[in-house]
Formats: C-alpha cells, sequence, structure tokens
C-alpha cells in the first residue's frame, strides 16, 4: 500500500495552541497537514518571525509516538523556544520550506448575498483566516475595478498588517464585521 501524497510533502502542521510542560519543555498542539515529524527533527516555528527548534517529543492522545504524520492531531514537544513565542496562528514546518511575507496577490469570490457576502470597495481593509488565524489586511483590485458585488470573482493584491506564514495556492476565508463574506487562494507572493 503507497503512502498519501500528503506524508511525502515537507511537514507542516498549524499551530493551535502551545504551553509548558514540567519536565518536558514546550508543547505545540495542531493537526498535521502534511509530512512527518520525528523526535530528533530540526523544525522552525513560522509566524511574523522565524525561529529555528528541535522536535524532542511527540504525543497523541498522551501517547508517545515516535513520528506525527499527515492528519494526526497531536502534541509536539520542542527545545529551544519558549511558549510565548509560539503564538496561534504561527506553523511549525521543515527548515526552509515556509517564509512569513506580508504581501501577495490572490483570486476571490465574494458570497452571495443569500450567503451573507457583500460588496466590497477598492481600498477596503478585510480579515483573511490564514489556516488557524485571523490577520487584517489592505485590499487592492485591479485599476478598473472600484468594486465587487456579492456573488463575484476577482484577483486582488493584499497586504497584511503583519507578517504571516503564506505559500502559493493557500485557501483562505475573507471576513468583514465577524462574517464570511468570500473565499480565496493565494496566486502570487509579492513580499
Amino acid at each position: 500500500m503507497s503512502e498519501p501524497v500528503s506524508v511525502n510533502l515537507p511537514f507542516l502542521m498549524p499551530i493551535e495552541d502551545a504551553g509548558y510542560v514540567s519536565g518536558r519543555g514546550t508543547c505545540v498542539t495542531g493537526q498535521i497537514e502534511r509530512g512527518t515529524v520525528r523526535i530528533g527533527d530540526v523544525v522552525e516555528v513560522v509566524g511574523w518571525e522565524t525561529t529555528e527548534c528541535s522536535c524532542i517529543g511527540v504525543e497523541m492522545f498522551r501517547k508517545p509516538l515516535d513520528e506525527g504524520r499527515a492528519g494526526d492531531t497531536c502534541a509536539v514537544f520542542l527545545d529551544g523556544i519558549k511558549p510565548e513565542d509560539v503564538p496561534r496562528g504561527h506553523v511549525l514546518v521543515k527548515p526552509g520550506t515556509v517564509k512569513p511575507h506580508t504581501k501577495f496577490t490572490a483570486e476571490v469570490t465574494l458570497l452571495s448575498t443569500d450567503q451573507g457576502g457583500r460588496a466590497v470597495a477598492n481600498g477596503r481593509r478585510l480579515q483573511f483566516t490564514l489556516r488557524v488565524t485571523d490577520v487584517t489586511g489592505d485590499v487592492h483590485f485591479p485599476e478598473d475595478v472600484a468594486s465587487v458585488g456579492p456573488g463575484g470573482s476577482t484577483t486582488m493584491e493584499v497586504t497584511l498588517v503583519r507578517a504571516a506564514p503564506l505559500e502559493d495556492g493557500l485557501h483562505f476565508a475573507v471576513r468583514e464585521d465577524g462574517q464570511d463574506i468570500g473565499t480565496g487562494a493565494v496566486s502570487q507572493i509579492i513580499q
């Protein structure tokens, strides 16, 4: 039986929570999106900056494991980083595979009026749900587009207020005033 494709890709786990376990060190939890992490692996925590550390333990439902694999919801114990340096929304990755960015272009489709969508004007500030975190960003449409109505699609350039771990193809939700108003995917990272 062959491995699922996501297991063969570079390791990535969005961090949902972090804490300190006495005698064990910093513990981060989340669901592994792709790849595998093993005890002894060097990993990076990527958010608005990047910090290298090492995996010193993996657990699932309080049972020690030799490795965590794509699809597993687990706890990863880290050496070389403090829990306060690992906020929700950062990602744990294979070194060098993901970087923090602030500017990208995306293909976005707004929800219809029946689904809660609304018109969005050029230059508006919206929230973008990137994996497990929300980041505010300013949107800019192509020169010939002043606004996009409910159910419409467009290319937009987004400038985030702080860096976030981004990759081409990353899917996200677009939110305004606490409500989902659209979906999109990163088409190109600019900065």
